[in-house]
């Protein structure tokens, strides 16, 4: 028996974790005016980045199709069981289409095993938790126990983001475009966090470049302890040297045990704006 580890691309999980832990990745789609991407297949992020640059409006992202799930599970071997790990509900209807895509499924082939998990997260969040259960699956952890231990995880995950600009919320109407204007007028940085339903939420307002990047460090020490046994997971969009020094500088304030950094794919990136920062790890 092996156990299939399966998520969506609201994950940006970096190549070498897919490769590691063999992760089947269903990608979600991205739609510009009216013509439709498929990310990672047909939009790579450079292309994206061009794209959201060029046009007045905000591109706008959809759930794969319960179809697109449903094919996914079907392709595995009906007897390994599936844990698919899913985009936060509270963010998309990935989650709830990947539940349907599974009751497709279990029509046809009954004896099937598949959990679907809402991580409560994206990017960084999912990434960390992806390479939570891949460790936990070659270290030989069986089905039921890596169920119960991943729902743990999750609600023992911190997700934290800073954004550089305000731009793509006032775009994208996520943020009053008065109270954007004096954001922007102001200098004012937005320190963001991931509730405990996985929605987003302003955390602190914090004025100029430096005084945030500090703060959005800090949050870590004022999170969480015992680092040692810790991994932290930071995803950037545009700025991979600058994302690398500032992991670099987390890791050496806190020792954390291993780190993982990934580009934020269109989901995350659309919002963020170029320069935006999102970072992961557990709670004691």
């Amino acid at each position: 028996m092996h156990i299939q580890l399966i998520t969506d691309g609201g994950s940006d999980l970096p190549p070498h974790l897919i490769e590691a832990y063999n992760v089947k990745i269903v990608p979600l789609n991205i739609h510009f005016g009216e013509q439709q991407y498929v990310s990672g297949v047909d939009l790579d992020i450079q292309t994206f980045y061009k794209k959201m640059k060029e046009e007045d409006e905000l591109p706008r992202s959809s759930a794969p199709s319960p179809y697109a799930f449903y094919e996914t599970f079907k392709e595995i071997d009906p007897e390994n069981p599936i844990l698919m790990l899913a985009l936060s509900k509270s963010l998309s209807t990935t989650h709830d289409n990947a539940i349907m895509g599974k009751e497709m499924l279990l029509e046809e082939e009954p004896e099937r095993t598949i959990v679907v998990l809402n991580t409560k997260t994206a990017t960084s969040g999912m990434s960390l938790l992806i390479d939570e259960a891949g460790k936990c699956v070659k270290n030989g952890m069986e089905f039921e126990p890596l169920v119960a231990h991943m729902e743990e995880r999750i609600e023992q995950t911190t997700t934290l983001f800073i954004l550089r600009t305000v731009e793509n919320l006032i775009k994208g109407g996520r943020l009053d475009r008065f109270k954007g204007a004096i954001a922007k007028t102001l200098n004012i940085k937005l320190l963001m966090k991931a509730t405990d339903e996985g929605e987003i939420d302003v955390a602190e307002k914090v004025r100029g470049n430096k005084k945030a990047m500090r703060r959005f460090i800090e949050q870590i020490g004022e999170t969480t302890t015992n680092f040692e046994n810790k991994v932290i997971s930071l995803s950037y969009s545009t700025t991979e040297d600058k994302a690398k020094k500032l992991l670099q500088e987390m890791k050496e304030r806190y020792a954390f045990k291993d780190s993982i950094l990934m580009e934020m794919g269109p989901l995350c990136a659309t919002y963020a704006g170029e320069g935006g920062y999102v970072m992961s790890f557990f709670v004691d």
